[in-house]
């Protein structure tokens, strides 16, 4: 008895099935069709046409994160950036001159950890307000930071050790992180702490979701807010 050359995953081509001593005399070349095994789905998940986060391992892509993104989000940051994408695509609309972000930041990071936030940023093409080159020396501090708050369209706010002694003391930054929670438009970006420690010194802050470099690079946060608050033209003439 003639033998199969091809026992178990099959002929991939329907010559190679006719030339098969076993399988060509019983005519499977003529009525060929490649086996189920060698189509098999795309391993990665695609981008939900719905305007919506699809899913691929735990991991998802929001519906304002490009096609292209090398970023991912979790379900927790999804829920927590979707809000403010709502009002920040509303304020392009109604406000297109305004800042991208405005940038809360404890005074002892402005030449670390805020600087560094920010030279991300501005590498991915957001517009920040930052203290360190907005105030210049010998305007009044808090009407500026007033005026760089009203000329944002969101906030972020560098959660720190630093920073969060500042707050626990009721220095500059909690005046800034008032008025950001007041417009609920405020993102925490922790980093070199936890949200226990958050929630001890501000409660409200606390329960905020957002960003955190325990989980992503700083690279990859800045990515992930200029992805935020990029808006095109037309989706911003079209949000009503």
């Amino acid at each position: 008895m003639s033998r199969c050359t091809a026992p178990i995953q099959g002929h991939r081509t329907s010559s190679a099935a006719a030339a098969c001593p076993a399988c060509g005399s019983r005519g499977y070349g003529r009525y060929y069709s490649p086996p189920p095994s060698y189509y098999r789905p795309s391993a990665v998940a695609p981008r939900s046409s719905s305007g919506g986060a699809s899913s691929n391992g735990g991991r998802t892509q929001p519906r304002w994160s490009p096609s292209e993104s090398s970023v991912t989000y979790t379900p927790a940051e999804v829920r927590a950036l979707t809000p403010v994408r709502r009002k920040v695509e509303i304020r392009a609309r109604e406000e297109p001159d305004l800042r991208d972000v405005f940038l809360c930041h404890a005074w002892d990071d402005r030449r670390a950890a805020a600087k560094e936030l920010h030279d991300l940023l501005v590498d991915q093409g957001v517009s920040v307000w930052f203290s360190e080159k907005d105030i210049v020396l010998g305007q009044p501090f808090l009407r500026e930071i007033d005026r760089g708050l009203a000329k944002s369209r969101t906030g972020l706010v560098l959660v720190t050790p630093a920073l969060l002694k500042r707050v626990d003391q009721r220095g500059i930054s909690d005046k800034e992180l008032s008025e950001l929670l007041a417009r609920d438009l405020l993102i925490p970006v922790m980093h070199e702490t936890s949200y226990d420690e958050l929630r001890r010194v501000s409660p409200l802050l606390g329960s905020r979701n957002g960003l955190d470099t325990a989980e992503d690079s700083m690279t990859d946060i800045a990515m992930k807010i200029a992805e935020l608050v990029t808006v095109e033209e037309d989706l911003a003439v079209a949000v009503s």
